[in-house]
C-alpha cells in the first residue's frame, strides 16, 4: 500500500513543478539607485529617512546595512542619525557595531563623542579608548 501512495505521488511531483513553472511571476523585482530617489534630498530630508530607517531597524544585517548607506554619501550624519544608529546597534545586541569609530577627523570625533556622551552611557557604550588603553 505505502509503494503505491510513493508512485501516485512521483508520478503526480512533475505535472505540479510543470504547473509551477508555466505560471508567471506577479512581482516584478525593481532595481532602485539612490541617486533616483534622494538626489535632490535636503541635509534635513537625508537625517529624517536614516532616523526613521533606524528606529525601524529589526536585526543586525538592516542595521549594518543602513549603517553602510548612510556612511557612503558625501556628508557627515547628524548626531541624532548617530544617535538612532546606536539605539539600533544595541537593540539588535551588537556591542561592536554600537562602538563609534568611523569619522573623518579627531574634532569631528569628539565632537561625536560629546555630543552622544548621555546616550553612550544610557546604553553603556564605551569608547575605543576606554576598551583599548595602553
Amino acid at each position: 500500500m505505502s509503494q503505491r501512495m510513493l508512485s501516485s505521488v512521483l508520478r503526480a511531483r512533475p505535472n505540479v513543478v510543470l504547473r509551477r513553472a508555466a505560471t508567471p511571476a506577479l512581482t516584478i523585482p525593481q532595481r532602485f539607485s539612490s541617486s533616483d530617489s534622494h538626489s535632490q534630498e535636503t541635509f534635513e530630508q537625508f537625517s529624517e529617512r536614516y532616523v526613521a530607517f533606524f528606529q525601524g531597524a529589526q536585526d543586525l544585517f538592516e542595521v549594518q546595512r543602513g549603517l553602510n548607506n548612510c556612511f557612503a554619501h558625501d556628508l557627515v550624519p547628524s548626531p541624532g542619525v548617530v544617535e538612532a544608529a546606536l539605539r539600533a546597534a544595541r537593540r539588535v545586541n551588537d556591542y561592536a557595531t554600537a562602538c563609534p569609530e568611523k569619522v573623518e577627523n579627531k574634532q569631528q570625533y569628539q565632537a561625536y563623542l560629546d555630543e552622544l556622551k548621555p546616550v553612550r552611557e544610557e546604553l553603556g557604550i564605551d569608547t575605543k579608548e576606554d576598551l583599548y588603553v595602553s
